[in-house]
């Protein structure tokens, strides 16, 4: 009965940080879309932030679950709070989401075969791509609807694709590198042992 009780009290310990790092980590990506410059571009705005970074950042982190949860909580939430892009609030969270849990599922399958550095990179270059296949489908779509013509579609989605990229790069510069920092800094601390024990072990860099 004891050892149930043990198994009960850490399950339960182990359920409560999870919650704390999606709660940590939406809210990083929350604050990182404030860190940004807007670009018009007719009817849409696009922009040049750091949100994505933070994205990236809970995958490789803590994995796809609360990578892609995290990640799709704290971009929807950006988009409640600002009338600009308030309508887009649930198909961010879908592609925010999509995001980081392409980039936490990627790191735990390359951390098999390749060393822990090329697995960060690697997973965090295609969770961008996945996300930008769904931002630039979605701003296609938009415009060619709101312009009627897909002249104007193609037109803003090739200025859309070159911040995306900006913005692309810009996150898998910041992410990763702060991700093995955060990993060693934070090793033997409760959220330390939640990561460890929600990504596989890979090999030294």
């Amino acid at each position: 009965m004891e050892n149930s009780i043990r198994r009960n009290g850490s399950a339960h310990s182990r359920a409560l940080m999870r919650v704390i790092a999606v709660g940590l980590m939406a809210a990083l990506v929350y604050a990182g879309n404030y860190l940004q410059i807007k670009i018009p571009n007719g009817v849409l705005i696009t922009r040049i932030h750091f949100g994505n970074s933070m994205c990236l950042l809970a995958g490789l982190l803590f994995g796809p679950v609360i990578g892609g949860l995290s990640s799709g909580i704290g971009a929807a939430m950006y988009d409640l709070f600002d009338p600009v892009y308030i309508v887009s609030a649930p198909y961010t969270f879908i592609s925010k989401f999509a995001m980081g849990f392409a980039a936490g599922a990627l790191n735990r399958v390359f951390a098999k075969k390749l060393n822990s550095t090329a697995s960060a990179y690697i997973s965090a270059v295609i969770g961008q791509i996945v996300y930008i296949v769904f931002y630039l489908a979605k701003s296609y779509y938009t415009i060619a609807i709101v312009k009627g013509t897909p002249e104007a579609a193609w037109t803003a989605v090739g200025t859309n694709a070159i911040t995306s990229s900006v913005n692309a790069v810009i996150a898998v510069i910041i992410s990763v590198p702060v991700a093995f920092a955060l990993k060693k800094a934070l090793k033997n601390t409760a959220m330390g042992r939640l990561m460890n024990s929600d990504s596989t072990e890979t090999k030294s860099a």
